[in-house]
C-alpha cells in the first residue's frame, strides 16, 4: 500500500503509453516553510513540458530535479498572488541568458502582461524569443490549447481575485498493431491506416487486412486537473467529473471552514468532497497554511469522505493513469 506521503509509488507506466506524468516543485502556501516551496507543477506530456504555476524559486526546484528549462513551451498561472508567479520574470529571463528561439506560449489572467512589460521596460531587458500571452477568462471555461497530445481547458475557480485552474484531457490513442498477424514487408501506409482503424483493400475492393483482426484498441485516454486557489466549489465536479488525477488546494482542516470561506480557500473535507462528487480516480492535496506544522490530519479528514487521497509531496513524479484501466488490471 501507498504510505500517506506519497501516490507514486503506487504508479505503474505500461509500455508504449505516451509519457503523461506530473512532477510536483512546490506544493506551500503563501508564507514560505523550509519545507515547502511556493506552488508550481511539471507536467510532462510526451516531449514537451508544460509549467503550472511558478512561485517563487521554481527555477532552481527545476535545477535541483534535473528538468532542462530549456524543453518548456507552455506554462500556465492560476492567478496573481505572488506565491503562484513570482519566480515568472527570473525564469523567462534564464531562459534568454541561456540562448532560447524557440516560441514560448503562456497562458494567464488579465494584468500577467502588464506586469511582465514593467519588469522587462524597467529593467531594459528583451528576450531573444517570443513568448505569446493569451489571458484566461476566469467566468467560463474555454479551450485554450488543442495540442497534438492533449487539450487544456480552463477551469473556473472562486478566489479573491480573478483565478483559474486547467483541465489536461489526453487525446484517443490510436490502435495497437498485433505485429505477430501481420507479414513483415506490410508498407508503412497501410500500418498507419490500420491504427486508424480502417481496413486495408485491394485494388479491386477485396479485404487484405481488417483492422478488428489486427489491431486491439488503444490505451485508454488520461486527464490531469489542476485547482488552485479557491473556495468550495460543487459545481466544480461536473466539469472534472472522471478526472483521474484531481489536485485541489486544502489550506485548512475542516475546523477552520469559515475561515476558509472567508479567505476564499478550501479545507481538506471540501477538497475530498469535490473529488467524491467528481468520481475522480485519485486526490492529491496541498497549499496548506503555515500554522500546521504536521500535515497527517489534512490526509485523514480527506479520506472519510475520500480514500484514495495523498499528499502532493514536493520532488516526487507521478505517472499519470487512467483510473478505471488501472483499477481492473490491478
Amino acid at each position: 500500500m501507498p504510505t500517506k506521503e506519497s501516490v507514486s509509488d503506487y504508479e505503474h507506466h505500461k509500455p508504449g503509453n505516451p509519457t503523461f506524468a506530473l512532477t510536483i516543485l512546490g506544493a506551500g502556501s503563501a508564507t514560505p516553510t523550509l519545507r515547502y516551496h511556493p506552488t508550481s507543477q511539471l507536467l510532462t506530456v510526451g516531449n514537451d513540458y508544460m509549467l503550472i504555476d511558478c512561485g517563487e524559486g521554481t527555477q532552481l526546484r527545476l535545477i535541483e530535479q534535473k528538468i532542462r528549462p530549456g524543453r518548456l513551451r507552455y506554462i500556465f498561472i492560476t492567478h496573481l498572488h505572488g506565491d503562484h508567479y513570482f519566480g515568472l520574470p527570473p525564469l523567462l529571463s534564464t531562459l534568454n541568458l541561456a540562448g532560447r528561439t524557440e516560441d514560448l506560449f503562456l497562458f494567464g489572467p488579465r494584468g500577467l502582461d502588464e506586469v511582465l512589460t514593467t519588469i522587462f521596460r524597467v529593467s531594459d531587458s528583451r528576450l531573444g524569443y517570443k513568448l505569446h500571452f493569451q489571458p484566461v477568462n476566469p467566468e467560463t471555461s474555454t479551450l485554450l490549447l488543442d495540442h497534438p497530445q492533449v487539450t487544456v481547458e480552463s477551469i473556473p475557480l472562486q478566489h479573491r481575485i480573478d483565478c483559474s485552474g486547467y483541465l489536461f484531457r489526453e487525446k484517443p490513442h490510436p490502435r495497437r498493431l498485433l505485429r505477430d498477424r501481420l507479414p513483415s514487408d506490410i508498407p508503412v501506409q497501410y500500418l498507419k491506416m490500420l491504427k486508424e482503424g480502417h481496413d486495408i483493400l485491394s485494388p479491386e475492393g477485396a479485404i487484405i487486412h481488417t483492422a478488428d483482426d489486427v489491431t486491439v484498441p488503444g490505451l485508454p485516454s488520461r486527464s490531469y486537473a489542476f485547482c488552485s486557489d479557491t473556495r468550495y466549489i460543487e459545481e466544480l465536479a461536473a466539469q472534472l467529473h472522471g478526472v483521474d488525477l484531481l489536485y485541489h488546494e486544502a489550506t485548512f482542516l475542516e475546523d477552520n471552514a469559515l475561515r476558509a470561506a472567508e479567505v476564499f480557500h478550501s479545507t481538506a473535507k471540501q477538497a475530498a468532497t469535490v473529488a467524491a462528487k467528481a468520481e475522480a480516480g485519485r486526490l492529491l492535496i496541498g497549499h496548506f497554511s503555515s500554522r500546521y506544522k504536521q500535515y497527517d490530519a489534512f490526509v485523514n479528514e480527506a479520506r472519510t469522505v475520500f480514500p484514495e487521497t495523498y499528499i502532493a509531496t514536493e520532488g516526487t513524479t507521478i505517472p499519470i493513469e487512467n483510473w478505471s484501466d488501472r483499477s481492473s488490471t490491478s
